[in-house]
């Protein structure tokens, strides 16, 4: 996951992976506050949300208003999205 955030933020050093691999954790975890349960980091659903987060919160992006509410709007549509959240489902 940390190279294909790397990638989508045109990083190309090492410098900020520490940074990187908080921000991609905190992207899980803040998904996973919301209810999403399938967290797989090889979807591309997933990794689209967690690039977004991590574009949200490195740095000072000059469209952090536009990148805040498309992550939240990504957010929104996982918790959803059947497969992705065991809302619903009966466990009894």
């Amino acid at each position: 996951m940390l190279e294909k955030v790397k990638l989508a933020l045109r990083i190309a050093t090492t410098a900020f992976d520490s940074e990187l691999n908080d921000l991609i954790n905190a992207a899980l975890a803040d998904l996973g506050i919301a209810g999403v349960t399938s967290l797989k980091e090889d979807d591309p659903l997933i990794i689209r949300a967690v690039t977004t987060y991590c574009r949200v919160h490195f740095g000072e992006p000059d469209d952090y208003d536009k990148m805040k509410a498309s992550y939240d709007e990504q957010k929104a549509q996982l918790q959803t999205a059947t497969g992705y959240t065991d809302w619903g489902e009966d466990n009894g």
